[in-house]
């Protein structure tokens, strides 16, 4: 397991030793349940690449930024034809142990799954149908800005009441604080105020 850690970064947070060793053995059998699975699926394609990410950048090596957006080009078209499958091939046996294989393998340096996938497969198919994906994504967008211009009276309105909420709740915060403290200020306050009523 240090081996196999150590040559994804942040995959070195797995663990290391007998723990990691008995991790994978509980994550890999048969037995597994389905949601231990898919929080490790959603744990290694995209906890661990988003800190990866954010390393990258903060370190500003070309390098792993290029290596990082080739991954999510990589994962982001995995999600996308899984958004229209997963409903059925979940149900085969072991999908998810394939499943969590197969993003490891997107992310191991020594095979570049990610840059694989996206040399063979993605980057020719949208070099192939890349005027026409052009096209489409004009035309959503333009159908995106068509929306939004035609709902300025409703955006406007949300954007109010959301900023009323949260201008009653900045007042509340400090009297709420003097509450849960029990705050003799308070009492005081109340107090003379209801000493004032009482002279009226």
């Amino acid at each position: 397991m240090s081996g196999f850690a150590s040559q994804i970064p942040s995959m070195a947070l797995l663990g290391s030793g007998l723990t990691g060793e008995v991790g994978l053995r509980v994550l890999f059998s048969p037995l597994s349940s389905n949601i231990v699975l898919r929080t490790a699926c959603c744990s290694i394609g995209i906890g661990l690449p988003v800190y990866s990410t954010f390393k990258a950048i903060e370190s500003g090596d070309e390098n792993e930024q290029q290596k990082m957006l080739i991954y999510w080009a990589a994962y982001g078209s995995f999600s996308l034809v899984e958004v229209f499958t997963d409903k059925i091939i979940s149900w085969f046996p072991l999908y998810y142990h394939v499943k969590f294989t197969f993003l490891v393998w997107l992310q191991l340096p020594t095979v570049e799954g990610s840059k694989q996938i996206y040399n063979n497969q993605i980057r020719p198919f949208l070099l192939r149908h890349q005027a026409r994906v052009d096209q489409l994504v004009d035309g959503v967008y333009g159908e995106m800005v068509k929306v939004v211009r035609s709902h300025q009276g409703e955006i406007r309105f949300v954007r109010a009441m959301i900023a009323k909420i949260l201008g009653s709740v900045n007042e509340d915060a400090p009297r709420l604080g003097e509450i849960a403290n029990g705050s003799p200020v308070s009492e005081t306050n109340s107090d003379s105020e209801s000493d004032s009523n009482h002279e009226d």
